[in-house]
């Protein structure tokens, strides 16, 4: 099978999209490091983070979702606790590869919780890593399309699901329903389908994205190696997205929709040697897979990580305001680190939420 190749596109002029951070979020994998014995209490850590960043100003938290590893695998049941213990803060997914999600239990999922929840449900979701494939296809089952074309036809379902459009016929009458009705959504949150991101990390996905009429999420991550530095690549990207979807909307589509575009960066203060302790293995180990320009030493796939954006106050302030991609985004995403107790990511985001944000954000700026 040919692979697949991007579509030529041209350098776009970011810093024509630059403006102050307008809103402030953050991402937790949920973590669970001890295993069974602390499941219970790992997921109540999550909800306790997702009180306190309402708290502190956040408006989104964002969570992963991770099949069969120590992290947070059920978004949806999870936020449906969440959402009865706060009130404002909004609850994303960064994101669900759609491989091995099935679009029409997703959806009334996600429906769901939007409802119960006071529209407050972000939905992020992308193809997910074609490398995963020979360990999840046995698990989830085999499929004869491709990875990328099996995701893209789930991903294209859910939003057909969302939309409300018929799925198929209630024939001569099916339980409650009459006959001849069409099968649709129930229940059907009116204006989830708006709130569908997708996860960009390539020049061709971000134009993808805005044809497709969705919300970009960036991460750490940057599936494509352009040779530029990770966060000039990644603001390139984000341009082409408000460009493109500029296009449509001048050529009368996605009336109506506004684009959005959300950057996650790693956030670690280090304040005192407290912070240094709790921090310095995943520091030292996130460094140690990649070199300085933030390419894998194992030398594949051609990814490109972010650095992690650490030190005092005044280091990540200056760190950030002159990111190119940040600078050019609607929400500034702090991601947090993989490890570490609930304690020290509490602090994290109190910490960015008042001594950080006032110089990054807009609204927190006044």
């Amino acid at each position: 099978m040919r692979a697949r190749t991007a579509p030529p596109v041209p350098h776009v002029d970011a810093s024509a999209y630059s403006g102050p951070v307008r809103e402030l979020g953050f991402l937790s994998f949920v973590p669970n490091h001890a295993g069974t014995a602390g499941a219970a209490a790992a997921l109540e850590d999550g909800l306790r983070l997702f009180a306190a960043a309402e708290a502190s100003g956040y408006g989104t938290g964002w969570v992963r979702g991770r099949h069969f590893e120590p992290f947070l695998t059920s978004p949806m049941t999870f936020f449906a606790a969440a959402a009865q213990r706060t009130s404002t803060i909004r609850f994303g997914t960064a994101v669900l590869g759609m491989r091995y999600e099935d679009p029409i239990r997703l959806a009334e999922d996600a429906s769901t919780v939007d409802l119960l929840s006071g529209g407050r449900v972000q939905l992020g979701i992308s193809t997910g890593i074609a490398g995963y494939g020979p360990i999840l296809d046995p698990v989830f089952g085999s499929v004869d399309r491709s990875f990328r074309d099996e995701a893209e036809a789930r991903a294209a379902r859910l939003l057909e699901v969302l939309q409300g459009e018929p799925l198929g016929s209630a024939g001569k009458g099916y339980e409650s329903i009459p006959a001849g009705a069409d099968l649709t959504l129930q229940p059907l949150s009116p204006g989830l389908r708006d709130r569908v991101w997708w996860g960009g990390g390539s020049m061709g996905t971000a134009v993808r994205t805005a044809e497709k009429g969705l919300l970009l999420h960036c991460s750490t991550l940057n599936t494509e190696d352009t040779g530029a530095p990770f966060a000039v690549a990644q603001a390139d990207q984000i341009a082409a997205y408000r460009e493109r979807f500029a296009e449509l909307q001048a050529e009368g589509r996605f009336a109506g929709r506004t684009p959005k575009v959300a950057v996650g960066r790693i956030v670690v203060p280090l304040l005192d040697d407290h912070d240094r302790a709790v921090h310095e293995e995943f520091l030292t180990g996130y460094a140690s897979g990649m070199d300085d320009e933030g390419r894998p030493l194992s030398g594949t796939p051609p990814f490109r990580f972010s650095r992690v954006v650490s030190g005092s106050v005044a280091e990540i302030t200056e760190t950030l305001l002159a990111d190119p991609a940040v600078r050019t985004t609607d929400e500034l995403v702090i991601t947090l680190p993989a490890n570490g107790d609930a304690a020290s990511h509490e602090r994290i985001l109190r910490i960015v939420a008042e001594e950080v944000a006032p110089a990054v954000c807009a609204e927190h700026a006044g």
